[in-house]
């Protein structure tokens, strides 16, 4: 190793020497110290919401761009809704995210660059009117339970009117009637007002039962035509129930205070101007299931009082029917005993009243005769029953009869004798043997 050598090393070592993350920690500690709390003028830019919650995007201008970061506890307290395209001021602090040595300015408060004297007009202009009573509670209208016609002051073309037409068929289809104006620029606020008052002083079956006033987000500047004085005096002043949708949940503009109600969205508006049909349906089935149900069970009630009366009051029928019953025996009686009177009567008279000879002739005639039946059918019992059990003999020894087994295709081996051979041992014993099949066919076989 040279002497230059030695002392390069030597240099080097005099250096102190940095792990990345300490450097790194090192640059995050520096920056939150010089730049504890800064106002940063810019235009937002790639706004991206984390699933965390938080929200992450830029900062820039026409020469740099610094990344941001807020918090998902600070975005709720944000007195605008952040989008891209905003010409805003951020309050907050310098820091650094060591991961990936990016800085971050971190979001505290966010309000709008030049804005601050129109908001603080807008303010004056909202204390100023609702001192004149046009915010007040007393002012506002019911809505509707189911308007026939609704009218809607919106542009014509854009998604607004058509969330709200198929918002409200969905729901409850609803004749829809638009007037259009321009909801935005120098003559948006006098074409609102105009049609509000337009709406106010038709007259017949056209007249909309309610009024819905609506235009989709935007910044406060796109949103002015809906703060002017002209148009939230005419909200106040409608004589139909007014709802007003304009811009985001988050927006407000002065005729939110004067309309009747304030929706959070055009579709929201929609939901409130209808019920669901279905929805009454089924209320309307559950109401007349109750009315039914309740009937039925006052029916019953009644009817169960309706027979503890009865039969705490008794059938008077049935003394009536005892009564009648009683009677019927009592006749049934005399009738029999009157009856059995006239027969007895008859009966002794008969023997003293003489007999005509024919009466006595057809008596010995139908005597005669019902004997002479009565013997004819013992004759043929006597002729009949021997012949037919000497025909079931015969029948029953043809059934017995050897023949009949040859039928069935058996055989009788005969001895000369004519005997009849039993067994094998016999049959040994024969020189010659005739067989006989059906019919008396014979065979003879000699035993050779």
């Amino acid at each position: 190793m040279t002497t230059e050598d030695l002392f390069t090393a030597s240099k080097r070592s005099n250096v102190p020497e940095l792990s990345v993350s300490e450097l790194a920690n090192s640059v995050k500690s520096t920056l939150e110290q010089t730049y504890g709390r800064v106002r940063v003028r810019g235009e937002l830019s790639g706004l991206k919401p984390a699933s965390s919650g938080h929200l992450y995007g830029d900062l820039k201008d026409e020469n740099a761009v610094i990344n941001i970061v807020c918090w998902k506890t600070t975005v709720p307290r944000l007195s605008i809704r952040p989008e891209d395209g905003l010409d805003v001021i951020i309050t907050g602090k310098m820091t650094s995210y060591p991961k990936n040595s990016r800085y971050q300015l971190q979001v505290e408060s966010i309000e709008l660059a030049g804005e601050g004297a129109l908001l603080k007009m807008l303010e004056e202009r909202r204390k100023k009117l609702a001192a004149e009573g046009l915010y007040d509670q007393s002012r506002k209208k019911p809505l509707p339970f189911l308007p026939d016609i609704i009218g809607v002051v919106t542009s014509p073309t854009g998604a607004v009117i058509r969330d709200i037409i198929h918002r409200i068929s969905e729901r409850f289809p609803r004749h829809v009637m638009v007037w259009p104006v321009a909801v935005q620029g120098d003559h948006a606020a006098a074409q609102i007002a105009a049609a509000i008052e337009g709406f106010n002083a038709m007259s017949g079956t056209l007249r909309p039962d309610l009024l819905i006033v609506a235009r989709g987000g935007g910044s406060l500047e796109d949103l002015m035509a809906f703060n002017e004085e002209a148009v939230v005096r005419a909200a106040a002043q409608s004589n139909i129930p007014l709802i007003s949708a304009v811009g985001h949940e988050t927006d407000t503009t002065l005729i939110d205070y004067a309309a009747d109600l304030r929706a959070p969205t055009p579709t929201g508006a929609a939901e409130r101007a209808v019920p669901v049909r279905l929805e009454i349906l089924g209320f309307v089935q559950e109401c007349g299931h109750r009315m039914t149900n309740g009937s039925l069970r006052r029916l019953n009630e009644l009817s169960a009082k309706l027979e503890t009366q009865g039969a705490k009051l008794g059938d008077p029928m049935r003394g009536i029917h005892i009564k009648a019953q009683t009677l019927d025996i009592a006749s049934a009686k005399l009738l029999h005993g009157f009856e059995k009177t006239i027969a007895a009567k008859q009966h002794r008279l008969a023997p003293l009243i003489p007999r005509h000879p024919r009466s006595l002739i057809a008596e010995k005639t139908r005597h005669v005769s019902m004997l002479s039946q009565n013997l004819q059918k013992a004759g043929s019992r006597v002729l009949n029953d021997p012949q037919k059990r000497v025909e079931q003999a015969g029948r029953l020894l043809e059934s017995l009869s050897f023949k009949e087994v040859l039928k069935r295709g058996y055989a009788v081996i005969w001895a000369e004798d004519e005997t009849v051979i039993p067994d094998l041992e016999t049959a040994q014993k024969q020189g010659v043997m005739t067989i006989e099949f059906r019919e008396g066919k014979r065979l003879k076989v000699q035993k050779a």
